[in-house]
């Protein structure tokens, strides 16, 4: 099988959508899930450069406002 490559911004770019939504269906486990997943993307290839929260005033684990966050872009983006 082939396999495709995703480039990291436009991952980091569909999960910083996904973690500013407000609807029902974005759950905290829904969001944790994206988290996870785009971190270890960044990981992998070696190119993470942190988030910051939506609000400031929710940062507590486990709730709506720690997994509502916006990731910084890697900073060789072209």
């Amino acid at each position: 099988m082939k396999r495709k490559t995703v480039q990291l911004v436009e991952l980091i770019t569909f999960a910083n959508e996904a973690l500013a939504r407000t609807d029902n269906e974005a759950t905290v486990g829904f969001k944790e899930g994206i988290c996870t997943r785009v971190e270890k993307a960044m990981f992998l290839a070696d190119n993470y450069n942190g988030f910051r929260f939506l609000d400031n005033n929710q940062t507590q684990p486990y709730t709506m406002g720690h997994v509502s966050r916006q990731y910084y872009f890697p900073k060789d983006r072209k």
